[in-house]
């Protein structure tokens, strides 16, 4: 699944990782402090619309970002540069890491927008002297420039991101098909090859942005949350309490995230077998096309029994799964009202603010319950991941999996009920 196109994965990731850790470090301990010794400094008040792209400290994280990809990419080159899928799996996987921090400040430059735009709906609503049509006009202007980058890079980023997803498919469909030998007597082999590795690949490069973007907006808006924290000192029940908003966003993801966890552990294998089931059925089905011994209707109604008892299984687990999620979603709209309350009461921030506040809890939120957003994907890609284990099994000549042995012990029926 991945040295297929990756150059040796486990080392490839882990050196990923340890980079990353390295990056992160290296800017926040020595090259932001060298950008403001080189007199590249933050501006107090952010420059809204387009300009927010080009400041010199941006441009400064810009460069140190580049020289970081190429250092990390040259290092794989002299290390295993041989591998026929290296330049998209290398640097590929690079540029999508680039393109989605860009939609990371795209969305810390509208969060910058909204302060001074909803600032001046309240003002022009409390009849404040001054504020004329002009004013409106001219920050919509600024929003659409935002708008239109942002659009591009979309684009961009979904084109790319295509031809992505397609070659990693193409590097798994020739690795397993130029072993078919020793994978034909899987059970569903033709549906592993040709579906479960074009859904492994865009699922995979799916959660892998998404991970990503979750990591990328903890580190963008994690700052600007614990600066907004000042205007929210005490939190009903429980009192004054430092960074209070980061500490919120903390708990109720962490909270979440372990109770979508246990609601949904018996959902990986029962995807699993539904894809098995569906495949005996649909197998059958196909013989039957050419072979009239075959597809009679007692064995049909008995893969179709299969069929139904696991779907019904599903449907019973999502049942309280859904019924979970629905409740924590609905108590997840509340949350950070609920906490602010103290503050409405004081009067002490204003509209403006308050959208920053609620834009900024709600990015650092979402990025903490990436397992909660993402859950039914990743228990999607954990049932094909198990399929395809079999053809890795296979191919190492070693036993196959222990839900793979059971089906073939049973003498390929599955036992459901």
């Amino acid at each position: 699944m991945f040295h297929s196109f990756f150059p040796q994965p486990k080392k490839f990731f882990l050196s990923a990782l340890a980079w990353t850790i390295v990056a992160i470090g290296l800017w926040y301990f020595a090259v932001k402090d060298l950008g403001a010794y080189l007199g590249i400094q933050t501006p107090a008040e952010p420059p809204v619309g387009a300009a927010y792209f080009v400041t010199a400290d941006q441009m400064w994280f810009n460069l140190f970002f580049l020289v970081c990809c190429l250092a990390f990419g040259c290092a794989w080159k002299l290390y295993d540069g041989s591998h026929r899928w290296f330049n998209w799996s290398v640097w590929g996987s690079q540029l999508i890491v680039f393109l989605t921090y860009f939609g990371v400040q795209i969305s810390l430059a509208v969060n910058n927008w909204r302060r001074p735009f909803w600032d001046l709906v309240q003002s022009a609503l409390d009849h404040k002297p001054g504020i004329v049509a002009w004013d409106f006009y001219s920050l919509l202007l600024s929003f659409c420039q935002i708008g239109a980058i942002g659009v591009a890079s979309v684009i961009l980023t979904r084109f790319f991101a295509s031809h992505y997803v397609f070659r990693w498919r193409t590097a798994m469909n020739e690795y397993y098909t130029s072993r078919w030998q020793e994978l034909r007597g899987i059970e569903g082999a033709s549906q592993r090859v040709q579906e479960d590795t074009m859904r492994f690949a865009q699922i995979t490069e799916g959660l892998g942005i998404s991970l990503i973007d979750s990591v990328m907006t903890l580190i963008a808006f994690l700052p600007l949350l614990f600066g907004l924290s000042q205007y929210v000192p005490e939190l009903p029940i429980i009192g004054a309490v430092p960074h209070a908003l980061f500490w919120l966003a903390l708990f109720w993801s962490v909270f979440g995230t372990g109770l979508l966890m246990v609601a949904g552990i018996r959902l990986p294998g029962l995807y699993f077998k539904n894809q098995r089931v569906e495949a005996a059925y649909r197998k059958e089905l196909v013989y039957g096309e050419d072979d009239t011994g075959r597809a009679e209707p007692q064995t049909l109604k008995q893969l179709y029994d299969n069929v139904r008892v696991n779907y019904f299984r599903m449907y019973y687990n999502y049942l309280y799964f859904n019924g979970i999620s629905a409740l924590y979603g609905q108590a997840d709209a509340i949350f950070v009202y609920f906490f602010l309350i103290p503050t409405f009461v004081a009067g002490t921030i204003t509209f403006g603010l308050l959208q920053q506040i609620l834009t900024a809890f709600g990015q650092v939120s979402n990025s903490f319950q990436y397992l909660v957003n993402q859950w039914s994907t990743i228990i999607e890609l954990q049932s094909i991941h198990k399929r395809l284990k079999a053809f890795e099994a296979a191919i190492d000549d070693k036993p196959l999996p222990e839900i793979d042995a059971e089906f073939i012990a049973a003498g390929g029926n599955e036992e459901l009920a």
